[in-house]
Formats: C-alpha cells, structure tokens, sequence
C-alpha cells in the first residue's frame, strides 16, 4: 500500500487572536479528485508520551491528563472510538517517526501558540497512519483540580488538540472581547473553539453540543443515525450561493446550539447529530475573526451579507433530516 506523502498540520490553538461565533468542521484531505474526511480507521489508537515534563508538571501527570482528556471523547454516547497509552519515550512529538506521541517541546518561536497537532496519512485512503501533538513550554502550565492563576490548564488544551487527532477542525462556537494585545475570551460553547480561555480556568474540559455532535459525525455507534436528526439547506444571496457562511441550530427545547458551515459554491450545508425537536435557525458570516483558521485561503469565502434567522421553527424528526430550508441574506 501506498502510504501518505501528504502530511496536513492542523490550525494550532492560540492564546490571543481575533475570533468569529459559530460552528464545527471537519478535517479533510485530497484522495485523487475527491475530498474525504480525515479519520482514524484502526483501533484503538496507540499513543505515547514524551518522557518530560516543564515546570510544575511531571511527565507522568502529561500522561495523565492526556489519558483523561482521551477519556472524555471516548465517552461520547453516539461516537464509538479507544486509545491506548503505550509507554512514555525520549521521542520528541514530530511527524514522521512512525509513533503518535504526545508531550511537551519548547517552542518559543511560536509565541501565541499553546499547542498544535500534525498528521501522517495515507494518500490512497486519507486514514491517519499517525498524529502528534505538542504542547508548547513557552507558556506555563497546570494540572491542578480546580487551575492555577496564570498558568494553562494542560487536560484542556489536551482536549482540544485531541479533537483535532480524531478529525475535528476549528469551530466558530464562541464570544470574544477585544483587550490589550488581543482578545480574550468570554464565552463558548465547543471545545474545538480556537482561542484558548485566559490562564487559570478549567472551563475546557468538558465537551459541548456542538464538538458532541462533531464527533458522533466522524465516528457514529451503531445507533447514530437512529437517534439523531439533521437539518439541510442553502444560504444564498441574490439567487446566488453563499460559501463558508455560519449556520446555527439552537435546541428550542434543551438551549444546545450546534453548527455547521456551506461548504459548497451553491451554498448548501448540513447540521448533523441534532437531538429531535423544534429548532431556530441563524446564519452568519465569519466577519470578525481569522478566516485562514477555518477554512484554506485560496477558496472565496463570502462574508459581505447580514446575520440573518431563519423565518420559520425547524423541527428535526428522530432518525431522519430536514431539507430544503433556504437562509436568504442580503448585502450589508
């Protein structure tokens, strides 16, 4: 078999920038001329972990809170997954070495970057042969029960670049404010959000409706499709397709809000892994933030339009979809 010369590194998370509100995506790769999702097809998924430590954090509790985050997307009810830690080894977590290993490296030339995650695949088939994942000593860290003050807590940015291993991207699900040198911060409602929350929380480590849905999606159980519903439509402008535009599903019943993206020039998306029920629907553009971290620069993404709700209560039957709702948006 031909194994993967492509090798894909995933937008890191970051300790400051300017970001948007709403949705997730999945990781994909070229296969030929189609697009496939990124996804592990053997398991469990063995992993290793650096045998260092920083200041504060041992490399058994790495292990640790690594272990406990992987824990926490094997628990998803509707995704069906496994890890398993290996051993601790002298190898640093760099792509290529034939091993997923996952620790510590000092990075200092990535000075907003709290951590990141690469990929080997293969090309014939787009599963991932390994991923790795670093967590950068440049910033202090924690592992502390309740965080520290002024310290990252590493179990959360281990959920979050985890997310990304099993194939999850960026989501937009999320509330910022602007401060000195950046953003912080205020809200958000997935994991997989791409700013991390201020040093001192340990509000990411626990999993939301949107990153819920996100991996069932990849890695659905058996019941999946049974139990859930989707919602599917256009956002068009002008009679034209929207691309990359935010759409928005919150729960009437249960206040969950669970996103997905138009993917296509047409403007069509799909929400998936949705509980039934009655739903709002709303779309956005991604206006405030860093398109690049969701998206690849070279595909037009639009984001000249008005937020806009959809005029009518969506309900989302069990174990089947509905389709045709069309979000019409007009220039700002």
């Amino acid at each position: 078999m031909k194994r993967g010369a492509a090798v894909l590194l995933t937008a890191a998370l970051v300790a400051v920038s300017s970001a948007p509100t709403a949705a997730y995506l999945k990781l994909g790769t070229r296969v030929g001329t189609r697009t496939v999702t990124l996804k592990w097809t053997q398991f469990p998924i063995r992993y290793f972990v650096t045998d260092r430590g920083t200041t504060g954090v041992t490399s058994t509790q790495v292990q640790q809170a690594v272990q406990a985050a992987f824990s926490t997307w094997e628990a998803v009810p509707s995704a069906t997954m496994s890890s398993q830690f290996v051993g601790f080894t002298l190898a640093n977590p760099v792509r290529g070495d034939g091993a997923t290993v996952l620790g510590f490296q000092s990075r200092p030339d990535l000075e907003r970057t709290l951590g990141a995650t690469s990929f080997i695949i293969d090309s014939t088939t787009g599963a991932v042969i390994e991923s790795d994942i670093f967590f950068n000593t440049a910033f202090p860290w924690s592992v502390s029960a309740q965080g520290d003050t002024g310290f990252f807590d590493l179990q959360s940015i281990a959920l979050h670049e985890i997310g990304h291993l099993l194939g999850l991207a960026h989501s937009a699900m999320g509330e910022t404010e602007l401060r000195a040198g950046g953003r912080r911060v205020i809200a958000a409602e997935a994991v997989m959000f791409p700013i991390a929350f201020s040093a001192g929380t340990i509000l990411g480590r626990s999993l939301r409706a949107d990153d819920i849905a996100g991996i069932g999606d990849i890695y659905p159980n058996a019941t999946y499709t049974r139990n859930t519903g989707s919602i599917s439509g256009k956002v068009t402008k002008s009679g034209t397709g929207v691309l990359g535009a935010h759409v928005i599903a919150f729960d009437l019943r249960t206040e969950k809000l669970v996103g997905g993206f138009s993917l296509t020039d047409d403007g069509s998306f799909v929400i998936a892994g949705l509980d039934p029920g009655p739903y709002a629907v709303r779309v956005e553009p991604l206006d405030d933030g860093d398109i690049e971290s969701f998206f690849d620069a070279t595909l037009n993404v639009d984001v000249n339009f008005r937020a806009q709700f959809y005029d009518k209560i969506v309900v989302v039957p069990k174990g089947g979809g509905t389709s045709g709702v069309e979000l019409k948006v007009v220039a700002k």
